[in-house]
């Protein structure tokens, strides 16, 4: 009986130790500078997310926040980096719809796998897309666009900010209700692919509004409808795909902290509510308004579960669309 009270005792003093031993490497952290890995390039939406929530963040932490750019391969490079990164509390990521979920139903050798390298942190935020035209198709509503799509059928091209990114798979989805073709540009960011929309290049597009509306504002393109269910109170003046008569559409980019597996437990719970109270910031919240952002900061078991649905909603779309990473 001794013994087994003994025992007992000992594994409570040793549970109690590695709480306590949580706890202060939680409050102990940071220690240095921490690295928010972007898988996309400057001035890329998750980038600009990063670096309004960077500026309070640090302030909170008391270390400086660094975010480093890794474009390529629609979101794949950065993420991988981060996922293979050393899980000691100074290296997150900032990523986004297709490298966190799609990608893996659409690649088969995906050299990551989001759901078991990477635990969640916090939903950050999310943003409507808008799908908008080049001036020179001569368009200026969704009845337009989609009657041009259907009568000359492969003639015209659509710009995404990566091979799976919910900007690719929104046109996709929009092709298969309306039985239509266009042939698909991604480009490493969203204002490269504005810039090819204004240039001729590309006919049209649904990318975040933080790309599209400065330019839609100065006439450089039309700006026709958002992607998500209802309209967005950021815009309200644009209607939903819905409302110009294109049902089932509900696509809309979102952006999630994440870090390698095996981070500190403790550390990852710090960051998560450090990033929800900055996301109630007065500051931080007039400069997300502007770029378009609807804040969110969820837990990391909110964004898990929401990470499952994501999955669950969008693999089937994906597989009955037949889509392939080179399109």
């Amino acid at each position: 009986m001794k013994q087994q009270l003994g025992s007992r005792l000992a594994a409570c003093a040793a549970l109690a130790l590695a709480l306590g031993s949580g706890a202060a490497q939680a409050q102990d952290w940071p220690q240095r500078v921490v690295r928010v890995v972007v898988p996309f390039g400057a001035g890329s939406s998750p980038d600009i997310l990063a670096r309004i929530i960077n500026d309070k963040l640090a302030a909170r932490l008391g270390q400086a926040l660094i975010v480093e750019n890794r474009p390529g391969a629609g979101g794949n490079t950065g993420t991988d980096l981060a996922s293979k990164a050393a899980p000691d509390g100074y290296t997150f990521l900032l990523s986004v719809n297709a490298p966190l979920v799609y990608n893996t139903v659409l690649y088969k050798n995906l050299p990551y796998d989001p759901f078991r390298d990477l635990v969640p942190v916090s939903l950050a935020a999310t943003t409507p897309n808008v799908c908008a035209v080049s001036n020179a198709l001569g368009v200026d509503s969704v009845k337009g666009w989609l009657e041009a799509l259907r009568r000359n059928p492969g003639k015209y091209n659509f710009a995404s900010s990566g091979n799976g990114s919910i900007s690719h798979l929104s046109v996709e989805l929009i092709k298969l209700r309306t039985n239509s073709f266009a042939v698909h540009f991604p480009y490493a960011a969203s204002g490269q692919a504005v810039t090819a929309m204004i240039q001729g290049d590309i006919q049209f597009a649904c990318l975040p509004p933080v790309a599209i509306m400065p330019q839609a504002k100065a006439g450089r393109l039309k700006a026709l409808a958002v992607t998500s269910t209802q309209r967005s109170p950021l815009l309200p003046e644009l209607p939903t795909l819905k409302e110009s008569g294109l049902n089932d559409i509900q696509a809309s980019p979102w952006f999630a902290y994440m870090a390698p597996k095996g981070t500190p437990p403790a550390v990852v719970q710090r960051m998560s509510r450090e990033i929800a109270a900055v996301l109630k910031d007065p500051e931080v919240l007039r400069r997300l308004q502007t770029a378009y952002f609807d804040p969110v900061g969820s837990t990391p078991e909110e964004l898990a579960k929401f990470m499952q649905d994501e999955l669950q909603r969008w693999k089937p779309v994906i597989e009955r669309s037949g889509l392939k990473p080179d399109l």
